[in-house]
């Protein structure tokens, strides 16, 4: 008698459960997100690769501070229009799809950039290699943020973005080393490194099975609501995480693409600089490797403001003609710091984020992000052409410094979590069905830690 009361209040209830789309692990372990780690390693690191080789293609084709800045704005133009209708596809579909697509641009955009012979074909090829990291990165955060429970999205998300991390690390050595390969001969070596780089990005499609698990019809049919574009961004939690990644995606990239200038100005060869660049990205895996700590000593927020406070100073640091191993030694715990922003940020916008949007609003984040590679290297190069090559740097800082202080404006208050209105007789148990999801998101996992906002 129980058992069939027990039964019958399960089938009462059974309905909300198409109202109330709570993400959770699927499948057996996690495989799926080491075979992306993986892939998406392959696929930075050829972006990495080339970005470096693509600076010093356009200095072999005559170009200077200002050009650079330009090529570097037009590898986020297409990505700029082309992230939302992306999103919006994603959430209504499966994710998986578009990282081959993103492969295939990756490589493609490489290729031709090597083989391009003025400085308007490059930037156009760098513009295709744009959207196809795009795409992958979309379709990447999405699987994530959809296979992730709430207390484990922290983790994944960080082990994710160490992907990122790894082809930073490997992408610049390796353009260092073939740009240097013959001396005299940077527009020869230079296109070499950009072919390299298309033939890594290939690789990738070996780890692209099995990434995406098939969820239940009648909840995919549920997350069809078209959320409005204003209704995310209004959502508490949402601007200040796509400001904090858009600062720090800025930082990483304009010192992808102007620590060669600055090489080249300083008389530092593109093997060190290569080096250097790479020791960046180790330190921004050393940092993802103990955030599960860190967050733990000070909160999510805390840690944002402070990372983006002291990568301010220290991009500013970077402008000043210091040794190699005082730029060394800066750069070091400057990607350190730029380590936090990336994963915490996309965890600070899907948990923010209705449930039935959260791909438009990871789409929404790097929409920011291009927005912001679009416009900083624009200015970059044009404050570069007046004040030198050194201060971009300045300009990154003050970027950060305002970071940290929307961090520091934050609530400490949770996120109000939004839930689609049921009618009827429904609405009271939906009500208290919401209640009781927040509830659940606040408790302690013993897989990771407590969600610390």
């Amino acid at each position: 008698m129980g058992r069939a009361h027990l039964a019958g209040g399960a089938r009462r209830r059974n309905p909300l459960r198409h109202h109330l789309i709570v993400p959770v692990s699927q499948g057996p372990g996690r495989g799926w997100l080491l075979r992306l780690v993986i892939a998406f390693a392959f696929a930075q690191g050829a972006v990495s690769m080339a970005r470096p080789a693509v600076s010093y293609r356009a200095l072999s084709l005559g170009a200077d501070e200002r050009a650079i800045g330009v090529i570097a704005g037009v590898y986020a133009l297409l990505p700029l229009f082309a992230a939302v209708p992306l999103g919006r596809r994603t959430d209504h579909g499966r994710c998986a799809p578009l990282l081959p697509i993103g492969v295939v641009l990756i490589s493609g955009g490489c290729a031709l950039s090597g083989t391009a012979a003025s400085l308007l074909a490059l930037a156009a090829w760098s513009g295709v290699m744009g959207l196809g990291h795009l795409c992958f990165v979309i379709g990447a955060q999405s699987i994530v943020a959809r296979q992730s429970a709430p207390a484990e999205q922290d983790r994944n998300f960080g082990h994710f973005t160490i992907g990122a991390s790894l082809g930073q690390l490997v992408g610049p050595i390796a353009a260092g080393f073939a740009v240097s390969g013959q001396d005299g001969a940077m527009g020869r070596t230079s296109a070499l490194a950009l072919v390299v780089s298309a033939a890594v990005a290939a690789v990738s499609f070996g780890s692209l099975w099995r990434i995406e698990h098939r969820t239940n019809g009648g909840a995919a049919r549920e997350r069809r609501t078209r959320v409005p574009v204003h209704r995310i961004l209004r959502t508490r939690g949402v601007p200040a995480g796509i400001f904090i990644s858009l600062a720090v995606l800025c930082a990483t990239d304009i010192l992808t693409a102007y620590l060669p200038v600055i090489g080249e100005h300083r008389g530092i060869a593109p093997a060190t600089i290569g080096l250097l660049l790479s020791l960046r990205a180790a330190a921004t895996i050393a940092c993802r490797l103990v955030m599960t700590p860190m967050i733990r000593l000070l909160g999510r927020t805390a840690l944002m403001t402070v990372t983006c406070l002291l990568g301010g100073l220290l991009c500013a640091g970077v402008a000043l003609p210091v040794p190699v191993w005082a730029l060394a030694l800066m750069l070091a715990v400057l990607g350190f710091c730029l380590g936090v922003g990336q994963p915490l940020s996309m965890t600070t916008v899907v948990q923010a984020a209705p449930a039935e949007a959260r791909s438009t609003a990871l789409a929404l984040r790097l929409t920011g992000n291009r927005l912001g590679q679009v416009a900083a290297p624009a200015s970059a190069g044009l404050v570069a052409g007046v004040a030198g090559t050194a201060a971009p740097f300045v300009m990154l800082g003050g970027l950060l410094l305002v970071a940290a202080g929307l961090g520091a404006r934050q609530s400490s208050r949770p996120v109000r979590r939004e839930v689609p209105e049921v009618r009827g007789r429904g609405r009271r148990r939906a009500r208290e069905a919401a209640r009781s999801v927040q509830k659940a998101h606040a408790q302690p996992s013993r897989e990771t830690f407590p969600d610390p906002e």
